[in-house]
């Protein structure tokens, strides 16, 4: 009787965790892990692979990339992995990317030993990513998902990477001061922001009344880089604007994942705007307001090149000392809201000072040339790897 049960609790967990993956409870964040069979045993013919193995919640950092990786798609191939079949699903029907999930590392491995797949690339720093970072007949690159002042920006982490693009020469100095025994220049390649070279919205819903647009990150997974304002900052901000402007409140999708206040003061704010941008582009966002209040975050240098007012909310945590933060006004959370919008917005003390900061942060905004950038780097970079990779090879390296 003993030996028929043996294996019985395993098979039982592996039915009970494939249920749990096939049901409608599974949460966002967590990757289904359902995989697409029909691809397994194939080699992709694509030369590009993008790594995503998170699930829907962190697709805004995917998203933005979809238009620069259809252009590089449409010049040398590009499959896009996932750990999570909604997730994918989701990047399959907006931008039309070849989508495939897989479960397991076996998975990757077996179909990357029957392919030609040159050059690997990656949004975020998930710990998840040294699954495909272990192969060695790739060059990897870290993309990231938007330039900015956060503390977190400057990471360790970038040397699992072969390169890092980067969008300007602020970047290069962060990550050159901030990173030690790491060769910064040899290893960065600044191709400017392809996420701006989608064309601007035009039009306005109400032309006749101003409008301000309240961004604010969240509360971040560390303590020092929280620069997230809805706790300290944000019923205070929709109060004092209430009846005189237009409010757009643009949520962050992780708003409350690690500490609820964020998340209750989340729902405050979203009772009390006039518009809650969850479902549009953030070029819509940026058209609709004539000024933007955010905290420390990519999106603050995303609008520059606007040419339109913003203020940055002051954190709790030390401000990373920047050329930005030092230029642009930061608002207290017991400032005069209204006065600072009025004041900006009539005379926009800062703009000169704007100007002047946005090649050093975002390269060149012309349109189109960041998305150039972006193809020509790693056209060279696929061509390095043929030439380092059949070297390799010809000293006798195995492997995938």
């Amino acid at each position: 009787m003993a030996d028929s049960r043996v294996g019985l609790v395993p098979r039982l967990r592996q039915w009970a965790i494939s249920r749990i993956r096939h049901s409608r409870f599974l949460p966002v964040g967590m990757p289904d892990k359902r995989t697409d069979q029909h691809r397994l045993g194939r080699p992709f013919t694509q030369s590009v692979l993008v790594y995503f193995p998170n699930g829907a919640d962190a697709l805004y950092q995917l998203r933005p990339w979809f238009a620069a990786l259809k252009a590089l798609d449409a010049a040398h191939g590009v499959v896009a992995v996932f750990k999570d079949s909604r997730t994918a699903a989701v990047v399959r029907a907006e931008s039309g990317l070849d989508c495939v999930t897989l479960a397991r590392y076996g998975q990757l491995d077996e179909i990357l030993a029957l392919s030609d797949v040159k050059l690997a690339l990656y949004v975020n720093h998930d710990p998840v990513n040294f699954e495909c970072l272990r192969f060695t007949s790739l060059v990897h690159v870290y993309l990231g998902h938007g330039d900015s002042d956060k503390g977190v920006s400057v990471s360790n982490q970038v040397k699992a990477y072969d390169f890092c693009f980067l969008a300007g020469q602020a970047a290069l100095e962060r990550t050159s001061v901030g990173v030690m025994l790491y060769d910064a220049p040899e290893r960065s390649v600044l191709i400017g922001q392809p996420q701006l070279d989608a064309p601007a919205p035009a039009g306005r819903p109400d032309p006749s009344r101003r409008t301000v647009l309240y961004a604010p990150t969240w509360e971040a997974s560390q303590p020092s880089v929280s620069y997230g304002s809805l706790v300290t900052h944000g019923a205070g901000i929709l109060d004092a604007l209430a009846g005189t402007y237009r409010v757009i409140y643009r949520p962050h999708p992780l708003n409350g994942v690690i500490d609820s206040a964020y998340g209750e003061a989340d729902a405050a704010v979203r009772a009390l705007a006039d518009r809650v941008d969850t479902d549009v582009p953030l070029e819509r966002s940026f058209a609709d307001a004539d000024l933007l209040i955010t905290d420390v975050s990519a999106v603050t240098l995303n609008w520059l090149p606007g040419g339109k007012p913003v203020l940055v909310t002051r954190p709790r945590v030390p401000v990373p000392p920047s050329r930005l933060m030092d230029t642009l006004p930061l608002l207290a959370a017991d400032a005069d809201v209204a006065a600072a919008v009025a004041e900006h917005l009539s005379a926009d003390p800062t703009a000169a000072a704007r100007r002047e900061l946005i090649e050093y942060y975002l390269g060149d905004t012309s349109p189109g040339v960041a998305t150039a950038n972006f193809l020509a780097a790693c056209a060279r970079l696929m061509d390095l790897r043929d030439s380092t990779w059949t070297a390799h090879r010809a000293r006798g390296a195995t492997g995938p």
